[in-house]
């Protein structure tokens, strides 16, 4: 039994004579412990498919279930991190990890719950800024203080939606670093939606393409048999990055290609004998300009000359 399964799944949006399909036949797999990487194009129904992991939406048809249980409502077992923050504003790094920490482990010791925020918060690095509200942070420390709040529920499975977009090159990488080192440190199972081949490569056990939707899809998986950890640099040299990332990208080129049809169709030309337009509009005379006729209207006339 896989640790995360879908099977069937379809989701669409909208009222039932005008519903506007997402998601089609979504089967997915996923062992614990495994980094999953899901590709596919803005709009094609990543977050949607990621909404569904997470039980913040039920499909339409099918179902989703961890560990064999049905996924039906949202759960401490699934911690997802947002592009956005999520973060309250006016509480510290430290206020928003422990609020977490608080709801899902009341029956701890206050002492035990604040070694356990501080715990995730040095794991992303953030001790200096324990103390920061968020208009104090960078974009990419309040990303991080996202994932240490959600590591900190200690869930069984990490949902990353598309968690790095909205940052800069730069901060992108770094955080792309932290996320691969705390996967090995923990060994979470994850599901990484993106859009970036490159991203999704870095991090990832497998890839899974979704196709162009609408009606998305998920296409097969592609095995990453990259040694860990992984050097980016390294990679930007090595033939089979190279192959993979052209797999990648050749396969969601293929599933935006729309389907055609040739037709072959005899071309029935009109029982008519054309105007005759050979006299222009200077030299129009009443009657002398010829209209369209049919081959019946034509009568045959005789002329007499004289020699």
């Amino acid at each position: 039994m896989a640790f995360l399964e879908a099977q069937n799944v379809s989701k669409g949006y909208g009222p039932a004579w005008n519903r506007s399909e997402v998601l089609r036949d979504i089967n997915l797999t996923i062992e614990e412990g495994e980094f999953v990487a899901i590709i596919g194009y803005s709009g094609a129904g990543k977050t949607t498919l990621m909404s569904l992991l997470a039980g913040l939406i039920t499909p339409d048809t099918g179902t989703v279930k961890l560990e064999g249980r049905e996924i039906k409502e949202p759960g401490p077992d699934r911690g997802i991190v947002f592009q956005n923050y999520s973060l309250l504003p006016w509480l510290t790094v430290y206020e928003n990890v422990a609020l977490a920490v608080d709801h899902i482990f009341p029956q701890w010791t206050a002492e035990q719950r604040r070694k356990h925020a501080e715990k995730y918060i040095r794991m992303v690095n953030l001790e200096p800024a324990m103390q920061k509200v968020p208009s104090e942070l960078s974009g990419g420390m309040r990303q991080r203080v996202s994932v240490a709040r959600t590591l900190s529920l200690e869930p069984h499975i990490l949902l990353l939606d598309e968690p790095l977009s909205a940052l800069d090159a730069l901060t992108r990488a770094t955080l792309q670093d932290e996320i691969s080192r705390i996967w090995q440190e923990t060994r979470k199972t994850v599901v990484l939606i993106t859009n970036d081949p490159d991203e999704a490569l870095l991090l990832a056990d497998r890839v899974i393409p979704l196709s162009a939707g609408p009606g998305a899809t998920l296409l097969d998986s592609i095995a990453v048999p990259l040694e860990r950890p992984r050097d980016r640099r390294a990679l930007l040299e090595c033939r089979e990055f190279k192959r993979l990332r052209n797999e990648v990208v050749d396969r969601l080129l293929e599933s935006k290609r729309k389907p055609t049809t040739a037709i072959t169709r005899k071309l029935v030309l009109p029982d008519i004998q054309p105007e005759d337009i050979s006299i222009t509009t200077s030299r129009f005379v009443f009657g002398a300009k010829r209209k369209p006729k049919r081959p019946h209207e034509v009568q045959p006339v005789k002329v007499e000359v004289e020699v």
